[in-house]
């Protein structure tokens, strides 16, 4: 039940001239299923605005509320999606100045049944991506899907380097590899927790060059080797141990994630894993920027 207290809950008069629903702008979901490949759609009942065609799940946003929060709370307003059912991957601004609608595109982690919760719907189902222009769109909807279907299978990662990263700073590393490592390991929890994500340019990949695309939620994989090995990993950053040489395990994490289409930034500053990254199908990012990122 929305809390009328801070409810934005009216029209709005953009910059551009035209009439938005939300005093305080408005945000949806769009939640893919990769087993199914399909995206939870919300068929609108006839007296809304635009009715009987077909949206994501969205809505209004309440005074002081974030807009992936807002997101969150009208789909299970209006869906029932269930807590923790999806992991955001990225959010898309859609700003006609003074009036703003956040898409957050996220994938669906626990599989899950929608349920009409209340009177918006005239129904909800998961419609496979290649079917989706073939229903009746909502026409805000619709000019957006294009620019947001490649984004599905993009799903953003970051590999990182960790040895090239702890050894860019002179803190003493060299006394305790392994100790430089964890804390390593734990400074990448606490950004990945972040409730913002970083900025989705960080990634400089051609899928992040969409208009209008905000921020990235990505999955963190931290590469350790030597004397790091065994660290193990923390709940938001997947450390994997090198066999041997460090790189090769770079770069074989990249092509992995690059061959299952999804969006790689390699971090490290080692001008030979560059070019090897590069042609596994990453972009690169410097050391320098992963540390102004990270917390301290």
């Amino acid at each position: 039940m929305s809390d009328l207290r801070n409810s934005g809950d009216a029209w709005v008069t953009a910059a551009d001239g035209g009439r938005y629903w939300g005093r305080f702008g408005a945000a949806g979901l769009l939640a893919h299923d990769r087993a199914l490949d399909a995206i939870l759609l919300q068929h609108r009942v006839t007296w809304s605005d635009h009715g009987d065609t077909w949206g994501i799940p969205g809505g209004a946003r309440h005074e002081g509320e974030a807009a992936i929060d807002g997101a969150i709370r009208e789909s299970q307003e209006e869906a029932g999606v269930p807590d923790h059912a999806v992991t955001p991957r990225y959010t898309h601004v859609l700003d006609r100045g003074g009036w703003s609608y956040t898409t957050l595109i996220a994938e669906v982690a626990a599989p899950f049944t929608p349920r009409i919760t209340d009177p918006e719907s005239h129904a909800l189902e998961w419609v496979h991506v290649d079917e989706v222009e073939g229903r009746p769109l909502h026409p805000a909807f619709a000019a957006s899907w294009t620019l947001l279907r490649p984004l599905l299978d993009a799903s953003p990662v970051v590999v990182v380097d960790a040895a090239n990263v702890i050894g860019s700073v002179p803190d003493g590393w060299w006394k305790d590899r392994r100790g430089a490592a964890e804390r390593l390991r734990d400074r990448l929890e606490r950004l990945a927790v972040q409730e913002h994500g970083i900025r989705a340019g960080f990634l400089d990949l051609p899928e992040t060059r969409v208009a209008g695309l905000d921020r990235a939620f990505p999955e963190w994989v931290m590469v350790a080797e030597g004397v790091a090995r065994g660290i193990g990993s923390s709940p938001h950053v997947r450390v994997v141990d090198a066999p041997e040489l460090g790189d090769d395990a770079i770069v074989s994490e990249t092509a992995n994630a690059a061959a299952a289409g999804r969006a790689v930034a390699v971090v490290t500053s080692d001008a030979e894993l560059k070019t090897r990254a590069r042609a596994a199908g990453a972009t690169t990012r410097g050391v320098r920027k992963l540390l102004r990122l990270l917390p301290e």
